[in-house]
């Protein structure tokens, strides 16, 4: 796919119409861009609006990598006494077809894959392979590998210099910044309703985990020819089986697209970011259509995003003992910001913790999620949300050492927010 540069001008409130009041102007639609400081190794600093590669761009978009530590994994090995030099076996549970089969796991605990929007980081120190990140709440976080976000090239709009790919071996820092008065980004994000088998979702749009900005382009074969469109002039996109979508544009016109990943069942994925829920993708089997909509705005501002720092409530078992205190999740998630993990049928769900009121474990492979809004989707696969969990931590008001709970001891888990 032809990659397509992020350009974005900056535009002085001074330079605007004198008939525009200058508060609608700083409140134009660019608080949801991320935006920020970029210094070399060279000492060259670098200013403006930031995207990694050719994918994300805003505060609520997801940065991946792989957690280097593991501090709540060693801490329950200690407690328990187990041996540091042999890993733990454990039977897990997987399907095969409609076949449940259990198996013996060596790799008890294992990696733990790091997930934060872009809006709960505070900077991101660049490493050879990886990164150190410290989040608003000052937690830091040493990762590596996994996804491609510790290794892009960052492209920064500079408001004086203009446009420049940035070498993520060559950066030394980035520091994210609130969007500046009067900084303009000069593009629209996309925005619309995705329509399921599971349900209609509606939010922000990132097309095949690529594409969120309406000069993105939609590629495609027609009997007439290959054709490259813009996001922004196209209506709706609706699946015609696995190897093909109806494109409908603007004005009017309808096109039947096929042969490549972004109108086929080779798509990685549709994601929407619902108010809801988080961050929702939808895969091809699973995706009907999706209308645009314009006038949406870009999304939350950076300064919006406002995490709590450690997760605290209280988890109740299937015995009926409660505890309540500070609680780790999986062994692994101890703040707000951080994120679970689960599915819907051919749906994926990021859904930050500070989202959710409660967690109930049902069967082995699933758990109802009740989200602060009231809305309840019980979510399968994933670690999070099935029998695969290593287990709650729940470190009790006044006790020095935590309470060890595994999954299948548990009724609920309640968040205080």
């Amino acid at each position: 796919m032809r990659r397509i540069l992020f350009t974005l001008a900056l535009i002085l409130i001074a330079a605007a119409p004198a008939l525009i009041a200058p508060d609608a102007q700083a409140r134009s639609d660019n608080e949801g861009f991320i935006y920020g400081r970029v210094v070399t190794d060279s000492g060259r600093e670098y200013t403006g609006f930031l995207r990694w590669g050719d994918e994300e761009a805003f505060w609520d978009d997801l940065f991946h990598s792989m957690k280097e530590d593991m501090p709540f994994m060693e801490l329950v090995e200690d407690e328990f006494d187990r041996d540091r030099d042999r890993e733990r076996k454990r039977s897990r549970r997987i399907s095969i077809l409609k076949w449940v089969v259990d198996i013996e796991d060596d790799n008890w605990g294992g990696n733990r894959i790091f997930i934060a929007r872009f809006g709960d980081i505070d900077e991101i120190r660049p490493s050879s392979g990886g990164a150190v990140l410290k989040m608003k709440t000052g937690s830091t976080y040493d990762v590596e590998g996994y996804a491609n976000d510790v290794s892009s090239e960052i492209h920064v709009s500079d408001g004086s210099l203009g446009d420049i790919d940035l070498r993520w071996q060559r950066i030394d820092l980035i520091e994210l910044l609130p969007v500046p008065r009067g900084a303009e980004p000069g593009v629209q994000r996309l925005y619309g309703k995705v329509e399921t088998d599971a349900g209609d979702f509606e939010g922000f749009i990132q097309w095949d985990k690529e594409e969120c900005l309406s000069i993105d382009e939609l590629d495609g074969e027609t009997r007439d020819g290959d054709v490259s469109i813009e996001f922004g002039k196209i209506r709706a996109i609706e699946r015609r089986g696995s190897g093909g979508s109806l494109v409908t544009l603007k004005d009017g016109r309808e096109l039947h697209l096929r042969g490549t990943n972004d109108v086929n069942d080779d798509n990685r994925g549709i994601m929407v970011e619902d108010a809801r829920y988080g961050r929702v993708t939808v895969y091809w089997d699973a995706f009907d259509k999706v209308t645009f909509m314009d006038g949406k705005g870009s999304g939350r501002g950076y300064d919006e995003f406002k995490p709590k720092g450690e997760l605290r409530g209280t988890v109740r078992t299937r015995d009926d003992d409660t505890y309540r205190g500070r609680i780790v999740i999986d062994l692994d998630e101890s703040e707000d910001w951080e994120i679970l993990n689960g599915s819907l049928r051919d749906i994926d769900m990021d859904i930050p913790l500070s989202m959710v009121k409660t967690i109930s474990p049902k069967r082995w492979d699933e758990s109802e999620v009740e989200f602060v809004g009231g809305e309840k989707l019980v979510l399968e696969e994933g670690q999070d949300v099935t029998e695969n969990n290593d287990g709650v931590l729940v470190f009790t008001d006044g006790d020095r050492d935590p309470i060890y709970l595994e999954w299948n001891e548990i009724r609920e888990i309640r968040l205080d927010h």
